[in-house]
């Protein structure tokens, strides 16, 4: 016994009024969030005239509980050197932070052209599991292979210090 299809009042292939506007809401948001992640730093950076972001506590929830830093800690200080131009110092921060730069202004122009073109492109690459689960791995072993350096590196007075615990 076969299934019936769902009946539509759209020809079929043709997305909805609805979900082409949600769409282009989701686009928007893409855009913002990939310019907030580019603008803060720059403004950290334009206010660092101490090197007060080398001494300050982390704001990281994770670490400020734990005392371990979490698998983000370190991209703002890492892109913040980056901006400065110090590419060494920006991969010891987080070897993904210059990385994070140059996909956040590559997400910006191409949702930018995409909502322009009203067409979409590297949807295959972008929203492709492989690619989701590669990246999971790889930040994955990073930050293990960070927690062990930086166990090495700290004794848990130290650790202790940077938590709330202290």
């Amino acid at each position: 016994m076969r299934g019936r299809e769902f009946e539509t009042s759209q020809p079929r292939g043709l997305p909805g009024q609805k979900v082409i506007v949600e769409r282009v809401k989701y686009k928007i948001y893409g855009i913002i969030g990939a310019l907030l992640t580019l603008i803060i730093p720059f403004f950290l950076m334009l206010n660092d005239t101490d090197n007060h972001l080398k001494q300050a506590q982390s704001l990281c929830p994770i670490k400020m509980t734990t005392g371990f830093p979490c698998p983000s800690c370190g991209i703002t200080k890492s892109i913040v050197s980056f901006y400065k131009g110090n590419i060494a110092q920006s991969l010891t921060y987080h070897i993904l932070g210059p990385a994070l730069v140059f996909f956040c202004f590559f997400t910006v122009l191409l949702l930018l052209v995409e909502l322009k073109n009203k067409k979409e492109y590297f949807n295959q690459y972008l929203y492709n599991k492989k690619t989701a689960y590669g990246l999971a791995l790889f930040l994955a072993l990073y930050h293990l292979i960070r927690l062990y350096y930086f166990i090495q590196q700290h004794t848990l007075q130290e650790i202790l210090k940077e938590s709330l615990w202290q």
